[in-house]
């Protein structure tokens, strides 16, 4: 098999390249390939290239390391390019995207995906988003690109829209298999004894349909006779046993990412909990460099890095070299052909996907329960506002999108929370800046 270059955008962090670079390290489909790093932080650049070089030649494997701060030259030649990015210094400014709008009396339980800090999240990634694929399209438009950065659903749709389709763009997240904490004690069964069919919106999707391999019998009447049981000891679902209880559906996120779009969720989740896990986050992420540091100091061994990911997109890129035709849980793909029926068509949506040589193809899962859709749908016409907003730097558009966003509920406060976060970080938002000065 002729060697693979595939690039890392976005490599400089400690979990997400290190990561990356593990599962690719070990593959054998993609063993004699290159790995190009990238980054505009040369720091944290050249401590990832260190710790990579130090695990391949302590291995004596079979792979090139390039690593670079010039984007164009190691987009060169790629086949695949897994892009996961942030702007500016990430926690200060989540942060800003959280308080600024509690500030001004809204409700939002986090500060993400979704609600006003998922606009704001929205608006300073996207541009860069738009940059970088610029390039691809320029000098490798037959790659497949993977993207794992967040707002996922609304990064997706801006790529999509702006390149419309010509690009192999692929969203993945994790995701989804918060299913294996909920399923598995739910129903005593190891998760890979169960068919699942599951889809929706990033962050904001449902488990539709489970069955047991063995005998193709329906779980969904064990997983609601068995849920409050779960949902009694299991944190992070105040929320999510209220939408099963409601909506009869089970989410595949916890309550966190999930509450990012309903106006109501601050009555059911644990917010206190939620704070903790974020500072608990925050403080892996800190570990994270720490750990990479000592490693490339010689004062931590390898191993503790070079261990699979749990991430899916080295397994995707076997798939499709190999032509596995494996199926995958979730990929973030275009509605366009109506993977799922009663979603709009200019959507980028979560669901089923299947693998073979000619890439990642999203598998239909036909309409969703008319309750669950129409809270999808009212976040596609928050996410059309807020894509349309981040690509024409509008301010008009970017508070029409709060505005239509269901955890807002104050025309007063929306402009405020928006003028302050476009002051606050005009530096991170170009194309808003000028319409400022």
């Amino acid at each position: 098999m002729a060697s693979r270059r595939i690039v890392l955008v976005g490599a400089g962090s400690a979990q997400f390249g290190i990561g990356t670079v593990a599962d690719i390290l070990m593959s054998k489909a993609l063993n004699e390939g290159t790995i190009v790093l990238h980054d505009i932080n040369p720091v944290s650049l050249e401590m990832v290239r260190k710790a990579c070089q130090m695990a391949i030649d302590e291995k004596n494997l079979d792979f090139s390391l390039e690593a670079t701060t010039f984007r164009r030259d190691a987009l060169k030649g790629a086949d695949f390019v897994i892009i996961s990015i942030e702007v500016g210094d990430r926690f200060k400014l989540w942060e800003q995207d959280f308080q600024v709008p509690r500030k001004h009396g809204n409700k939002q339980i986090y500060g993400e995906n979704g609600g006003p800090a998922g606009l704001f999240h929205s608006l300073r990634i996207i541009p860069p988003m738009i940059e970088i694929c610029e390039d691809i399209q320029k000098i490798c438009p037959s790659a497949w690109v993977f993207n794992f950065s967040n707002p996922m659903s609304r990064v997706c749709l801006a790529v999509k829209r702006k390149f419309k389709g010509s690009l192999k763009f692929v969203g993945l997240c994790h995701g989804i298999y918060n299913l294996v904490l909920f399923l598995t004690p739910m129903l005593n069964t190891p998760f890979v004894d169960l068919n699942i069919k599951a889809g929706g919106l990033n962050h904001f999707g449902v488990l539709l349909e489970a069955t047991y391999k063995d005998n193709g019998k329906d779980a969904y009447p064990d997983i609601r006779k068995n849920a409050p049981d779960y949902f009694r000891n299991a944190r992070e679902v105040g929320l999510v046993k209220e939408i099963m209880r409601v909506y009869g559906y089970l989410p595949y996120v916890t309550d966190t990412h999930f509450g990012e779009y309903i106006n109501w969720a601050w009555e059911w989740v644990d917010a206190n909990n939620i704070q903790k896990n974020y500072e608990d986050y925050k403080l892996q992420c800190s570990r994270s460099k720490e750990d990479l540091r000592r490693i490339v100091e010689g004062k931590k061994h390898l191993k503790t890095w070079l261990r699979p990911s749990g991430e899916r997109v080295i397994p995707i890129i076997e798939g499709i070299l190999t032509d596995s035709r494996q199926q995958e849980l979730a990929a973030n793909l275009p509605n366009s052909e109506g993977l799922i029926e009663n979603l709009p068509r200019d959507l980028v949506v979560e669901c089923l996907a299947t693998v073979d040589r000619n890439g990642v193809h999203g598998v239909r899962l036909g309409e969703l329960p008319k309750g669950i859709a129409a809270l999808m749908n009212t976040q596609a016409s928050v996410q059309d506002l807020c894509v349309e907003a981040a690509l024409n730097g509008s301010r008009e558009l970017a508070l029409q999108a709060l505005l239509a966003d269901p955890v807002v509920d104050s025309l007063r406060s929306a402009e405020k929370m928006l003028d302050e976060i476009l002051e606050l970080q005009r530096e991170y938002l170009p194309l808003f800046s000028r319409q400022l000065e």
